[in-house]
C-alpha cells in the first residue's frame, strides 16, 4: 500500500512529512534526525520512565520551581486579568499549582494549553476541570506557532509558558528564532515564562543522558523503528549503537547513533549508505548560563527580566519581556 494514502485514498500529510524529513536528515552531512519525531506512543512511554529515573533530574528541580515560587512570580506579573497559555503543555500536572496560586491574585484567569495532541489535551481539561474549576479553561490542538497567533485578538494580559527544557532543543539559530517568534506575540503588560536547564557538574549532566539502564539508548533506538514501521523502512537496530556526549564549554549535551558496520538502508524507494563508525546527529539539549540567556534573548529582542531557580541551582525559570 502506498504510505502517503489512507484507506480511503486521501493523502497523508504527516506521513509524507515525515518521510521528506527523514530522507532530508539522512542525505546531508553530517547525517541527522529530528528529535520531535521521538514522540510516539512507544517513545512516549520510555520518555516517561527516563523522567523517573533518579540521573534525571530535571523534572524534580522545575517541580520544585514551580511549588516554592509560584507566589513571586504571581507577585511579579501582577494583573487582575491574564490569560495563561503554555506552549506544548501535556497532561497539565505541571502547571496545575501556577494557576492555582495565580488564581488567588487575578480574578479573571484564564488557561490555554497548546499541545499537538488532543488526546493529553482532554486528560489536561479533565484534570484543571477538577483542581481548579473556576478558572476559564480553553485548549487548542495543533502546532503551536499556528495556534498561539489564533489568540492574539483577546485582550486580557498574557504570561505565555514554555517549560520544560525544550527550549534547549534547538541549536542558537533555531533558538534565537523561536524567541523572535515569541517576540513578536507579546504586547506591552504580557511575559513570557522559560524553562532552561542549567550548566553545572558535567558528570551531572552526562549521566542524564547516558544513564547505566540504557534507556537513553532505547529512546534513541525507537526513532528507527518508528521509521521501519511508518516509513517502510529496513533499519537493523542492532547494527547501531547510542553515544552521548556533554561540552561543558558551550553547554551543549548531544546524543548521537553510529552505525557498527558498512550498511545501506532502505526507506520507501530510496536507499541510504552508511559507512561504519558513521553517526546520525539525534538529538541536542542545550545548557544554559546568564551570559548565554542574556545573549540569546537580546539576540531576539527581549529583555531578561527575573530569574526563579531551584534550590540546588540546576534548573531555572526565567521572565522575559
Amino acid at each position: 500500500m502506498d504510505i502517503f494514502r489512507t484507506k480511503t485514498g486521501k493523502m497523508n500529510e504527516s506521513v509524507k512529512l515525515f518521510m521528506e524529513e527523514v530522507l532530508q536528515g539522512l542525505k546531508s552531512s553530517p547525517k541527522t534526525l529530528s528529535s520531535k519525531y521521538f514522540y510516539d506512543d512507544e517513545g512516549s512511554r520510555i520518555f516517561q520512565q527516563i523522567m523517573d529515573m533518579p540521573e534525571y533530574y530535571l523534572p524534580e528541580a522545575e517541580f520544585e520551581i514551580i511549588q516554592t515560587q509560584s507566589e513571586a512570580i504571581a507577585r511579579r506579573i501582577n494583573q487582575t486579568r491574564l490569560d495563561i497559555i503554555e506552549l506544548g503543555a501535556g497532561d497539565g500536572r505541571k502547571m496545575v499549582h501556577l494557576v492555582q496560586v495565580m488564581s488567588q491574585f487575578s480574578a479573571d484567569l484564564s488557561y490555554f494549553p497548546l499541545d499537538i495532541s488532543e488526546g493529553i489535551l482532554k486528560v489536561n481539561e479533565e484534570l484543571f476541570r477538577k483542581t481548579v474549576p473556576s478558572v476559564h479553561f480553553e485548549s487548542l490542538a495543533g502546532d503551536y506557532f499556528k495556534t498561539l497567533p489564533a489568540l492574539k485578538d483577546r485582550t486580557n494580559p498574557r504570561l505565555i509558558v514554555f517549560a520544560g527544557s525544550n527550549i534547549g532543543n534547538f541549536r542558537k539559530g533555531k533558538a534565537v528564532e523561536f524567541l523572535k517568534f515569541i517576540k513578536g506575540e507579546l504586547k506591552p503588560g504580557d511575559f513570557f515564562a522559560l524553562g532552561v536547564d542549567l550548566k553545572k557538574d558535567p558528570k551531572k549532566i552526562l549521566s542524564a543522558y547516558n544513564d547505566p539502564t540504557g534507556l537513553t539508548k532505547r529512546f534513541n533506538l525507537n526513532l528507527l523503528t518508528r521509521i521501519n514501521r511508518e516509513l517502510k523502512a529496513d533499519f537493523d537496530l542492532k547494527s547501531f549503537e547510542h553515544y552521548a556526549t556533554y561540552h561543558p564549554i558551550t553547554g551543549a549535551a548531544e546524543s548521537f547513533l553510529f552505525s557498527l558496520r558498512d550498511q545501506a538502508v532502505t526507506i520507501g524507494d530510496e536507499v541510504i549508505q552508511f559507512q561504519r563508525d558513521e553517526v546520525i546527529q539525534m538529538e541536542i539539549s542545550q545548557k544554559y548560563d546568564l551570559p548565554l540567556l542574556q545573549e540569546l534573548s537580546s539576540a531576539a529582542g527581549l529583555s531578561l527580566d527575573s530569574v526563579y531557580s531551584d534550590s540546588q541551582g540546576l534548573f531555572s525559570w526565567v521572565l522575559m519581556v
